[in-house]
């Protein structure tokens, strides 16, 4: 409370009201698969369209090596192409996949170990350029005698940090030393001169520079510059500190202090010094075999954040709200994937069936292994042309609906169902079905894609995998992650607060004006806001023994729209004698 201690006039403000309320994000997707290249374990990388997939993971990959594994990049390329704007992928590599490696000298005991960022073939084609610099140079004023030895003044000591390998040039010889202490613009070194380095001119003939080096790393298009390395491992710009940004190579400072100083240049050429630069290729990087692949390596271990693969990854990941891993359909995995969303409780998964599921028991017997209202199945494959083999070939259509859910996500809301949507960039089904079988399986909750003469290739179903009717169309279950997710992130503002009914009066007023929102837009059914939605709070939701253990209980009914899944009319014969 403020203090009131002298006679005047006091403007406060105060809060009364709700507070605004915005929506959570409903279209982030989220995707585990194998791929060229990219970090195997940590959090998932962001990708905003196809492009940044292809520079991050590279692009697509071939049949012959990776067969039923090769789906990742058609899945995300689909995804963007159907109305996908942002998705974050996992990606899976088999465990004996190796890292491309190289050693700086190769010849002699290595000083540096350069190893590619994360493992595959790929990094066979990174090379590395090192080249002499110097960050600092200077002249030396004046020698000083002190108890502790001999130190230099010099002109000014910016740059030069104790540890730094130097080298005093006169035009006619080179002298290497290492910086013992550096104070204000007096230096000591470990070794005192034995020359005369002092220059006081104006433009000086001797002078005293840092020994350092440059790096570049370059894979195809992609470029990685660092200035001034050092092995001093003090200092802000030890090799190790300021590589471990790059997304191309780890490199890792292996050598020892020489007991003579010489710079790391010299070092590294291995007496190759009078080369202007060093030239180092990457090699025996390997993509590993495919048949080496489990269940395991998609569904991933948790070694804690930052270390974690496959699906658990996206426990490091609050964004993602529809997750895939496509063309996986190992049941193993698919379980996983739902149980990882369940358990969640904010994200749902889009399923596919095995490719080679045509028949209608072939497919309702994969389908009978799932019970969940977090996941939905789509089938058949989608025919789409190959860049890579320059031919239409079957993709899972997992990527394409995600892409088709964050489209009327945007186009429509989260309370739309993402039905009756026109697939993009598809030619084709690898299996075309008809309205009878469709009997069979739209009521088991698998939604098939069809192909409508003039009408296009079509998602044709918009129901989960469940047996509860209550939640047996995805629209319901999303919009519902969508109100749950959105009042949990904005009313974090409540805890704490004290638990009266002034708190309670705010807490219903913020719920109801967003709801109101809801139904204003058509999310919720009903010609008003009474039948659309009730918000209680008060004393018939919480018992006193509630608000002694610190629980503030509200209780939210929402009546979501149902899609028009069955269009019914109903006709009959007009004639005047009826009249």
């Amino acid at each position: 409370m403020a203090e009131y201690l002298s006679p005047g006039v006091y403007v406060e403000e105060f809060e009364s009201g709700g507070k605004p309320v915005e929506g959570v994000g409903t279209s982030t997707a989220g995707f585990v698969g194998l791929a060229e290249r990219g970090p195997v374990k940590g959090v998932p990388e962001l990708i905003t369209n196809f492009a940044d997939f292809r520079r991050k993971y590279g692009g697509y990959l071939s049949e012959s090596e990776y067969g039923e594994y090769r789906f990742l990049a058609y899945a995300v390329e689909h995804f963007f192409i159907n109305g996908g704007s942002r998705c974050f992928v996992a990606r899976v590599a088999p465990g004996d996949a190796k890292c491309a490696k190289g050693f700086v000298p190769s010849q002699e005991a290595p000083l540096l170990k350069i190893t590619a960022k994360n493992p595959g073939t790929w990094g066979d084609n990174v090379r590395v350029i090192i080249t002499p610099a110097s960050k600092a140079k200077t002249q030396i004023l004046e020698e000083v005698e002190t108890n502790n030895g001999k130190k230099y003044l010099v002109k000014n000591a910016a740059g030069f940090n104790a540890g730094d390998v130097v080298v005093f040039t006169d035009k006619n010889e080179k002298v290497y030393n290492r910086i013992v202490k550096v104070q204000d613009n007096l230096i000591q070194f470990a070794q005192e001169f034995t020359q005369n380095v002092v220059d006081k001119n104006l433009v000086p003939s001797k002078l005293l520079a840092t020994c350092e080096f440059n790096l570049e790393v370059k894979y195809e298009d992609t470029e990685e510059f660092y200035e001034n390395l050092s092995f001093n491992i003090e200092t802000a710009n030890y090799v190790d500190k300021k590589l471990s940004k790059s997304d191309l190579v780890s490199v890792h400072y292996v050598g020892t202090a020489a007991e003579q100083p010489v710079a790391p240049f010299v070092e590294l050429a291995a007496g190759q010094e009078s080369e202007s630069f060093l030239t180092i290729s990457l090699a025996e990087g390997s993509n590993g075999s495919v048949a080496s692949l489990s269940p395991a390596d998609f569904i991933g271990v948790d070694n804690g954040a930052g270390q974690r693969t496959g699906i658990q990854a996206f426990l490091d990941n609050d964004v993602v709200s529809i997750m895939a891993v496509p063309g996986l359909t190992d049941p193993n995995v698919q379980l996983s994937l739902v149980s990882h969303c369940e358990n969640l409780g904010s994200r749902f998964a889009v399923l596919d069936m095995p490719k080679d599921a045509k028949k209608v028991q072939d497919i309702l017997t994969h389908r009978n292994i799932f019970d969940s209202h977090y996941a939905a199945f789509y089938h058949p494959w989608l025919e789409v042309f190959d860049p890579l083999d320059k031919k239409n070939i079957p993709i899972p259509p997992s990527g394409s609906v995600l892409g088709i859910y964050a489209r009327t996500d945007n186009t429509r809301g989260v309370h739309k169902a993402p039905a009756n949507e026109v697939v993009r960039a598809c030619v084709g089904l690898d299996c075309q079905f008809n309205k009878g079988e469709q009997d069979i399986l739209n009521p088991k909750g698998v939604n098939l894609i069809r192909a409508f003469p003039g009408q296009g290739i079509r998602v044709w179903g918009a129901r989960t995998a469940t047996s509860n009717p209550s939640w047996k169309y995805v629209n319901v279950r999303r919009l519902f992650i969508f109100v749950e997710e959105t009042i949990k992130a904005n009313t974090n503002w409540v805890v704490f607060e004290p638990n009266d009914e002034a708190l309670w009066v705010r807490v219903k007023r913020t719920i109801e004006v967003f709801l109101t929102g809801l139904w204003r837009s058509g999310s919720l059914a009903g010609s008003s806001t009474s039948e659309a939605f009730f918000v209680n709070i008060g004393r018939d939701t919480m018992s006193q023994d509630d608000i002694d253990n610190g629980r503030l209980v509200c209780v939210i009914g929402i009546a979501p729209v149902k899609p028009a899944e069955f269009v019914i009319f109903r006709i009959s014969q007009k004639t005047g004698e009826a009249e």
